[in-house]
């Protein structure tokens, strides 16, 4: 008779009665939801069935021991009287992880320094050695939880999340996991809705993970079928051949689940280097033969003609949890309950959100709600029955404040101002807005079809309530101006904090667009960075570069992404070089000499400190040009002041120039002041009123510049 095991599987908060009643199905006994899992009873292949198939769990323990634990000692004592080398070998690896706290321990580092020390002890002390510690794939991973003054210790049967399947290799952005993305299939209904012939369409389906996990669901796939590695697999009361039967099974019943799937999966986006994403994680997931992926804004959604059955359209649109993006996001959201309801009467709908407004913005009337959570996040997953009867009376849009209408005014006037121009010069990158009335302190600028809009710091008169107001209408009345939908507006916010206001994380999208300037081509990338690659306040220093390269051996010091290097290069540079201390930025520079068609050795990339270099470097340039930050603390290389530091570089710089050179300097530094007495040897002419451009007038100190030569 198989020994029963007392078990715990957790899982995200919301989803322990789906998890209790699928651990129920795969064999568990008396089952019953906690916060965040579920605990249960079964025999070994009980857990190592919810190891292979469960959709819904994060891990899978087994309790060894639990005891009092006030504090660090008793926390020893607890963790010592477990016996170790059950369950690992003395040449084996672990890991350890712990969660929660007590009086006496309120850091996870010391509390896992704690059993580290216990687990290591008891092996020297018994066998004279012990096991390494391997934070990424250990042979054994323990679980510690630390919650009213007791610990559990757990071994982590899973080894790693279970929301791991295995098959994906990247992310789109705000990407679910996998078993978030299963719970809502599950709520939504999905198993019967195949079951009837239906078919699956994601409208923004970003990389994949709602089609894929639907695949899997229809095709009988285990969730673990790609997984290859598990905690089970060098514990030492591993049942190695019972573990391989259950896996044959997962493979066979994977076959022959596949060998019957109908191709009714169909996932959108207009975000091509996600969608390139979704192919390879549906490859590696051995669907990408069923899933229909296109690049489609959702504008144009409509009903796959291959449908002849109601089915389910599930997504999972962006939730808006920066502030103004809500009021941008609304119409993205109405825009979803018009093609739901135009286009997939009598289908199901699913839409999660954390937002009851964007909720509402749909339009349509939500048959079931159900709590969620995305991480830490609480969401709301809404399922709808698209059809006329299900529509709400449309909501009218709030008027705007007579603030927000001059604002409005102020956007249609510069519009209409610099239009002409713009056309005239064929710039697709501009400012259009630079805080033009103090009450909207920001800065909004175009790039070609998508806008970043920056906030300023807020005068200290004014409340914090009334600046996010303000922002918010800031963005409310771009994306309206321009008719941008709110996926293609860029925000950068300030929040105050210890030392002041600061700007808040940026994403992490890593998303490049291409933009052009001048005839070349040039990668931004509007989300991820305070900057975004390209200097609009630059431009005409650019052009001065193109003008001024013909023949010259070109430096660019401080390159950043190489944008003036494109500049030399297509002005006929006899040869470029482009210095950064940072290998994202080079890398970058690197991709838009490439987009421009200068590759080769003519066109040489360093990783350097730019003072190292010039110091270093025995060559000689007709042409510098150097725009250093204001600031700069890298680890890599001395602190950077330009105040302070300018002289020094300008100096070095000047050792490096060919008879008859120039320097270009720029730098934006508001403060700066130029010590020219400093270097006598130099001849210093101040350009900066040609230097900036016609959308910056309003702010003509946005950086200072000039041309250096060597005297006489």
């Amino acid at each position: 008779m198989s020994v029963l095991l007392k078990l715990f599987a957790t899982c995200p908060k919301g989803l322990e009665y789906l998890l209790r009643d699928e651990l129920a199905a795969l064999g568990a006994a008396d089952a019953r939801e906690a916060l965040a899992g579920v605990h249960f009873s079964g025999s070994l292949e009980t857990a190592y069935r919810a190891c292979l198939w469960s959709r819904l769990a994060s891990r899978v323990l087994l309790p060894l021991a639990e005891f009092d634990a006030p504090d660090g000692e008793a926390l020893y004592e607890g963790v010592a009287a477990v016996d170790f080398a059950a369950h690992l070998a003395a040449e084996g690896s672990f890991a350890i992880d712990a969660v929660g706290a007590t009086r006496g321990i309120s850091h996870s580092h010391y509390a896992v320094q704690r059993v580290k020390d216990a687990l290591v002890d008891q092996f020297r002390q018994r066998l004279g050695t012990r096991p390494a510690v391997d934070t990424e794939r250990p042979d054994v991973r323990f679980n510690l939880l630390l919650r009213r003054e007791r610990g559990t210790l757990s071994l982590d049967l899973s080894g790693a999340p279970l929301h791991q399947r295995g098959w994906r290799q990247g992310h789109g952005r705000a990407s679910l996991k996998e078993n978030l993305a299963a719970a809502l299939l599950l709520r939504a209904q999905w198993p019967a809705v195949h079951a009837a012939g239906g078919a699956l369409v994601d409208p923004l389906c970003g990389s994949g993970t709602l089609l894929i996990e639907a695949a899997w669901m229809a095709a009988d796939v285990a969730p673990g079928w790609k997984r290859d590695y598990y905690g089970v697999l060098r514990w030492a009361g591993h049942d190695a051949a019972l573990w391989q039967r259950l896996r044959e099974e997962v493979a066979a019943r994977a076959q022959a689940g596949l060998s019957v799937l109908q191709a009714r999966f169909f996932g959108f986006d207009q975000d091509a280097q996600v969608l390139e994403e979704a192919r390879h994680n549906a490859q590696h997931a051995g669907v990408a033969g069923f899933i229909h992926l296109g690049r489609q804004s959702l504008a144009h959604l409509k009903k796959p003609h291959e449908c002849t059955q109601p089915g389910l359209v599930i997504t999972n649109p962006p939730y808006g949890q920066r502030l103004g993006d809500r009021d941008t996001l609304q119409p993205l959201y109405r825009l979803l309950g018009e093609k739901l309801d135009s286009e997939f009467a009598g289908w199901r709908a699913s839409v999660i959100t954390s937002e009851a407004d964007l909720g509402r913005a749909i339009g349509l009337r939500a048959v079931k709600r159900y709590a969620l959570y995305n991480g830490a996040l609480e969401c709301q997953l809404l399922n709808f029955e698209p059809g006329a009867s299900a529509v709400q009376e449309p909501r009218e849009a709030k008027p705007l404040s007579a603030g927000a209408q001059m604002l409005k005014n102020r956007l249609d006037k510069n519009r209409r101002h610099l239009r002409k121009r713009l056309e005239r010069e064929g710039v697709q990158c501009y400012r259009i807005y630079d805080a033009d009335l103090p009450e909207y302190a920001a800065a909004i600028d175009v790039y070609a079809d998508h806008l970043h809009i920056q906030e300023y710091q807020a005068p200290s008169s004014i409340d914090e309530d009334t600046a996010r107001q303000r922002w918010r209408e800031i963005v409310r009345v771009a994306a309206e101006v321009f008719e941008m939908p709110r996926e293609r507006i860029a925000l950068k916010q300030r929040y105050r904090g210890k030392g002041g206001e600061k700007y808040g994380r940026m994403d992490r999208r890593g998303e490049l667009l291409t933009v052009q300037e001048g005839g070349l081509q040039f990668l931004v990338n509007l989300w991820d960075y305070l900057d975004t690659g390209l200097f609009l306040d630059h431009r005409p220093l650019r052009a001065r570069v193109r003008e001024l390269a013909r023949g010259k051996r070109f430096l660019n010091l401080f390159c950043y992404t190489g944008a003036v290097s494109v500049y030399a290069a297509a002005g006929g540079a006899a040869g470029t070089t482009s210095v950064d201390l940072s290998t994202t930025y080079l890398e970058w520079a690197s991709r838009n000499l490439s987009l421009n068609g200068f590759t080769g050795a003519r066109h040489r990339l360093v990783q350097a400190d730019a003072a190292a270099f010039l110091q270093q470097d025995d060559g000689e340039y007709e042409l510098i040009y150097v725009d250093p930050p204001t600031f700069s603390n890298s680890k890599r290389a001395e602190d950077f002041d330009v105040q302070r530091d300018h002289v020094r570089l300008l100096g070095l710089c000047a050792q490096r120039l060919a008879p008859g050179g120039l320097i270009l300097f720029s730098n934006n530094f508001r403060r700066f002041q130029l010590d020219a007495e400093a270097l006598p040897e130099l001849e210093f002419k101040e350009i900066s009123a040609s230097t900036i451009p016609f959308d910056f007038e309003r702010n003509p100190r946005i950086h200072r510049a000039w041309e250096i030569r060597r005297r006489g």
